[in-house]
Order: structure tokens, then sequence, then C-alpha cells
């Protein structure tokens, strides 16, 4: 699929590789509908991008979402599942200082579960239904996983839900291939946004260390390998890992 005949929604849209992503569809001719809750992210999108406040998490805002994007962009046939938090802490753990046993809480668990997944669920399912009720074919899903879903210290819940988006890009690849829809994913490893701009200074040093290529990853390289899923229609039920050889 050309990158200027989609008719795309980005989540997660408003900061790091989500606002990179609209911005490249855009540059390219796309027509890009974007959504965050982040309100002054989405003010500072280029002009031209669709903006939107969303809450990915929440049923109806999906919902609603889907039915504005095919609106203001005249159809849909293509959707990118990168919003995401997160809520990191080891399931259990002793606390040095008193010794007392600390375990990761619900609302952590539930707070990325239902953004990185329930919320990536209930928008593939919306945009998938809207493209198979409007006969939008052919039509495109990446979805972000992480090298996390590997496993990964101290990460249960981001690691649950990475996981369960790479196995359900194979799930949904089966799924949705009578629509005329591809699914794929992309499993970045550690890239400069401001989520990883907030780890602790020397867990970041030992994990740059641990890179085969010796850097942090930066936006454009995921930018590439999305740009691939999206432009090769023999690309399907797959995730890439791009990681700098982390987890090879």
């Amino acid at each position: 699929m050309k990158l200027s005949d989609l008719k795309i929604i980005v989540t997660g849209g408003a900061q790091g590789m989500g606002a990179y992503f609209a911005t490249k569809l855009h540059e390219a001719g796309a027509k890009v509908c974007a959504g965050d809750v982040n309100d002054a992210g989405l003010a500072a999108l280029p002009e031209g991008i669709f903006r939107r406040k969303l809450d990915v998490s929440k049923e109806a805002e999906c919902e609603a979402f889907v039915e504005w994007a095919h609106e203001h962009m005249g159809g849909l046939n293509g959707l990118i599942n990168n919003a995401g938090i997160l809520r990191d802490g080891l399931l259990v753990k002793k606390d040095k200082a008193t010794g007392s046993i600390v375990k990761l809480s619900a609302d952590q668990w539930n707070a990325v579960i239902g953004v990185n997944l329930t919320g990536a669920t209930f928008m593939v399912r919306e945009v998938v239904a809207k493209m198979a009720a409007q006969g939008h074919r052919p039509g495109v899903i990446v979805n972000m996983s992480s090298v996390a879903r590997h496993g990964n210290r101290g990460q249960s819940n981001y690691v649950a839900a990475k996981a369960s988006l790479a196995a359900n890009t194979v799930t949904w690849a089966r799924e949705f291939a009578s629509f005329g829809v591809r699914v794929g994913a992309i499993a970045p490893g550690m890239i400069e946004t401001p989520m990883t701009q907030g780890m602790n200074q020397k867990a970041r040093d030992a994990l740059v260390a641990s890179v085969p290529v010796g850097r942090i990853g930066v936006p454009e390289d995921i930018w590439l390998a999305v740009k691939f899923v999206l432009e090769c229609d023999y690309f399907n039920g797959r995730t890439i890992d791009v990681d700098g050889g982390l987890v090879m």
C-alpha cells in the first residue's frame, strides 16, 4: 500500500514515536488522525493532521474516535496501535529499609493492561469493524509490541500486554484476512522517547552497554520498520524486533 493512499489512525499520537509516525505519514501524503490524552502534544502536531483527545482504555472513547476519524478522513484503512504507558515494579519485593514485603498493586497492573492491551484491542476491533462494514480494502494494522515481550524484570504488567499483542497479531492476521486487512507488529528495544528518558541513569547506562550496536534507538529507526509493514503487501502476521540486537 502506498503511504499516500492511507487514511490512518495513530494512537498515542501526541508525543514520542506516535507524534513522529503521524508527522512522517502526513508528510508522505497520508490522511492522519492522531489520538492521545496529551492535549498540549496534540495541539503541537503539524497543521493538517486531524487530532482529538483519546483515552484508549475507555471503550466508548475508542468507538467515538473511530467514527469521528472515519468521517473526517472520508474513510479508514489503517491503524498504528501505539498508545502505551509504564507502571513498573517487581511483582513481589522486600523493602531493604524496613524488611516489609511490597507487592505490585492492582492499580499498576490494571493501568498498563488497560491501555497497552485492552485499549489496543478496542481500537483494532472498532477499526476493522468499520472497514468491514464499509468495504474498505485493503487495510493494514501495525501493533507496537516490545522486546520486553520475551520477559523483563520489574515489568510483569508491560510484558503481559506486549506479549499478548504479539500473539494477537497472528490471531488477528488470520481472522481479518477475509476482510483484506493485514496485521503486523513492531517490537522496539530501548528508544529515545519521553517514556524512556525518565529512566534511572545507572540503569540506562547499563542497558546501552548491553546493546550490540552501542546506542539507544531513535524514532526514525522504528519508523523505517513501520513504513515497511505499511507498504509491503506480502507482510502479515509477524512481529519484527528493532532493538539493535539487544535480545539476540
